[in-house]
């Protein structure tokens, strides 16, 4: 329902006039702006502009702008039709925001790739592009984002119409990625919690090889034990507990034979899903206190995992083997790609979460300092994890007498679930090391879940309104239930290659190609100068010359690097002893582009649908629709 503001200016109607202001906004042409339910009216002149409903510092009442005027003097009023929709739920301290940003930016790919991938390339050496990357192409990326849902205080579908509506399919591209990646995302979580649930033992299960699921094959094999000679065959009880018990993976061939679902890991994906619901269901205002726990919970467990891990013997040669400078490495292609993809997927733009997170931001929140802080959290979280890693690494080559290589020639979740459970499990008091990691893993997955889902169901209730905003809570029901059901057939026997599937192909090419039409349509179609004014509104100042030629060139070449290193390399995918046979691969691109696929789709659809010459089409489809309360405007003149 809408309804027009009526005013009059005079002294003798400022019953009429009070009564108008009740349900809408006031704009002066000169510039002022009454907030409804606000008396405040600018006077002067155009530094007292402000959008997206927000009143400006500088005001005067009506009475005193009235009172200026001489009699019989033409004015323009400028009258505004006004939503009387719900206001927009804004988060209740900036810390909660600040806390769910980092907690989206910092996930398990902190522990486990970032580590992985820098000593693999070079180790300190690879510190260099990796910071270059960052600089020049993850903050701008992370900054824009952050500004433009700001601004337009809109989810990843309904901004496309302010930006450049022919665009729209990019934010329904968004919602589909997040899906995917809900589906296969919390099965790790469901992992760790299994761990965490088998932890409350005086003897954790994977230290030994007399139960049920060991084979022949399974060793001990530390210092301690000097009568016992590890061979090519030989198996650690920790990894048999990984594949054998948690997992069960040797009940599935592969891909084509997935076998039945593992009713354990089912009850406590369920359990995981629970957790989620209860903290997103009401929206921002619960999940911001929640993030207070699941995202300042993990620093202080990697503080104190750091400080155990620095005095077990042998940790210096982690660190070492960590941080030990191949400065030949640099001039491989691959470590470069590698440092691009690594930033790009831990600051996490294109997800559409720093959009719908901004876009509950005051207008005039200094979302620049936000983008630096937050980026720079999250990066020197992956460089802390690096030590954390590491120093229990080079323990376990100490106990071993092998070399850190050796220990550290598995990535993912097997760093984790393997590695480094079994250096915890051979720790002095190693029930409690062992609870702390695994809860620290699931709160690193629970609040980057809430992000990713968080992304989705403002996107929907901003394209929506009419339909899900008063039932937002059946509305995340619904989806939640939608990402368990998707998340089945990862908790079968096969279920890690699924995982590894979804991973490789699902969000990777596709969400790094959405960005980059992001960048596109935000860059050269709404325009660098439009957004740098729109910013200027919000912050008081305009972005400098390094953030314009970010947006404009560097972050496009950065994206665009980024996905041809993809098609001329496609990764090798293999799990375990298991390799990807090649019709995985093109499911794997076929999961991809059904996601993608929503952006030509969308840019047909719309130049079907709409009225008037192809030309005329093709123009409104990149003519953004004014958001804030400049939309909606009458202007008259009176005496």
């Amino acid at each position: 329902m809408e309804m027009k503001q009526s005013m009059m200016i005079g002294g003798e109607k400022e019953k009429g006039e009070e009564s108008s202001q009740e349900n809408g906004r006031l704009m002066l042409a000169d510039g002022g702006l009454a907030e409804k339910g606000d008396p405040k009216v600018n006077s002067g002149g155009g530094s007292g502009v402000v959008s997206n409903g927000y009143p400006t510092s500088t005001a005067q009442s009506p009475k005193e702008v009235a009172g200026g005027v001489p009699a019989g003097a033409l004015r323009t009023l400028v009258v505004q039709q006004t939503s009387l929709d719900r206001p927009r739920e804004t988060w209740s301290k900036k810390m909660d925001f600040l806390l769910s940003v980092i907690g989206y930016a910092v996930d398990l790919g902190n522990v486990w790739r970032f580590p992985y991938i820098c000593y693999q390339n070079g180790g300190g050496a690879f510190l260099l592009p990796y910071m270059l990357m960052a600089v020049f192409g993850g903050v701008p990326l992370f900054y824009m984002e952050l500004a433009l849902g700001q601004f337009h205080r809109s989810g990843c579908i309904s901004i496309w119409k302010h930006i450049c509506p022919i665009f729209k399919g990019i934010g329904f591209a968004i919602c589909i990625i997040a899906l995917y990646i809900a589906f296969y995302y919390n099965t790790i979580m469901a992992w760790a919690l299994y761990y965490l649930l088998a932890s409350f033992r005086p003897t954790l299960p994977w230290t030994t090889c007399s139960n049920p699921w060991n084979t022949v094959n399974c060793l001990r094999y530390l210092s301690t034990d000097s009568n016992v000679t590890w061979t090519n065959t030989s198996t650690s009880p920790a990894e048999e507990f990984y594949t054998r018990q948690v997992l069960q993976v040797h009940m599935s061939p592969g891909l084509h034979q997935l076998g039945s679902v593992s009713w354990q890991l089912a009850l406590c994906l369920l359990f995981i899903f629970t957790i989620v619901y209860f903290s997103i269901w009401k929206g921002v205002k619960t999940s911001g206190k929640v993030v207070w726990v699941t995202a300042t919970f993990p620093y202080l467990v990697l503080l104190v995992l750091l400080v155990r891990g620095a005095t077990l013997p042998g940790a210096w040669r982690g660190v070492v083997f960590y941080l030990k400078p191949d400065w030949g490495k640099l001039l491989s292609t691959t470590v470069w790609i590698d440092a691009a993809a690594q930033i790009f997927f831990s600051l996490g733009p294109g997800f559409g979460v720093l959009l719908a997170f901004a876009s509950y931001n005051p207008f005039h929140n200094n979302c620049y300092k936000d983008a630096l802080v937050t980026s720079s959290v999250n990066c020197l979280t992956s460089f802390l994890s690096g030590f954390v890693i590491f120093t229990v690494l080079g323990y376990m080559a100490e106990m071993r007498k092998i070399g850190v290589e050796s220990v550290a020639k598995d990535a993912g979740p097997s760093l984790l679930f393997i590695i480094y459970a079994e250096a915890i499990a051979n720790m002095p008091a190693a029930t409690f090391f062992a609870i702390i990691f695994f809860l620290m893993i699931i709160m690193l997955g629970l609040d980057s879940t809430f992000a990713g889902l968080e992304g989705v169901i403002t996107a929907m209730l901003d394209e929506f309104p009419q339909l899900l905003s008063r039932r937002r809570e059946w509305f995340v029901l619904g989806l939640v239930c939608v990402c368990y059901l998707g998340a089945l057939s990862t908790l079968t026997y096969g279920g890690a290659f699924v995982v590894k599937l979804f991973e490789e192909y699902a969000t990777g090419p596709a969400v790094i190609t959405v960005v980059f039409l992001e960048v596109i349509a935000v860059s050269w179609f709404y325009g660098t100068s439009r957004f740098c004014a729109d910013v200027h509104m919000m912050l008081g100042f305009s972005p400098g010359l390094f953030w314009r030629v970010c947006w404009v060139a560097i972050c496009p070449i950065f994206l665009l690097f980024i996905i041809i290193s993809f098609l001329a390399f496609p990764p090798e995918v293999k799990l375990f002893d298991y390799i990807y046979p090649p019709w995985t691969t093109v499911l794997g691109y076929c999961i991809g582009v059904s996601s993608f696929i929503c952006v030509p789709a969308y840019m047909v659809y719309h130049l079907l649908t709409t009225k008037g010459t192809f030309k005329q089409r093709l123009l409104k489809g990149i003519t953004p629709v004014p958001s804030g309360p400049h939309s909606d405007i009458i202007i008259t003149h009176t005496v």
